[in-house]
């Protein structure tokens, strides 16, 4: 069993796979994301953060999941365009993945530790190191994790992230 993200990776929508070891010395948020939920507006504030302290290493990554409800029934391009179109986001969306069950993604697997996802926008911040440190309900909007994210940040060894 892996104690950090380090050793999963993930494909983004474009198809572009990205290892998390690549993270190393990065503060980042994983959060699972649907386009027709009550919490889509989180978006703009996962963005806001994101524009805020990207120089000063924080990545996040949103990994759109129709596990609720079908609420994210789009495909890969309408997802992204939705995105970019409705939030103006910029931090990388990922392909679609399941968060619960056996065919869960291993990255939720791991953030999960097997207590299940309850819904969209569950965030989980993990530190510089790799290691998970928070998981936020769906229901704390992104300016309810900024303290933590910031108090991360602010630790000693900050670096760029190389993505």
């Amino acid at each position: 069993m892996s104690n950090t993200v380090y050793d999963f990776s993930a494909t983004t929508a474009q198809g572009k796979t990205i290892h998390f070891s690549e993270l190393k010395g990065s503060v980042v948020i994983f959060v699972n994301v649907a386009s027709k939920c009550g919490l889509t507006p989180q978006y703009e504030g996962l963005e806001e953060l994101y524009q805020k302290h990207k120089e000063q290493g924080l990545m996040i990554f949103g990994f759109p999941c129709n596990q609720f409800k079908d609420q994210e029934p789009g495909s890969e391009e309408e997802i992204q365009s939705f995105c970019q179109l409705n939030y103006g986001v910029t931090f990388p969306i990922m392909k679609k993945i399941n968060v619960n069950g056996d065919e869960a993604h291993p990255l939720y697997k791991f953030l999960s530790s097997g207590k299940a996802i309850r819904w969209n926008f569950e965030k989980f911040i993990i530190d510089k190191d790799g290691k998970l440190v928070a998981r936020f309900d769906p229901k704390i909007k992104p300016e309810g994790i900024k303290s933590t994210v910031e108090f991360l940040l602010s630790e000693s060894g900050i670096q760029k992230s190389k993505l």
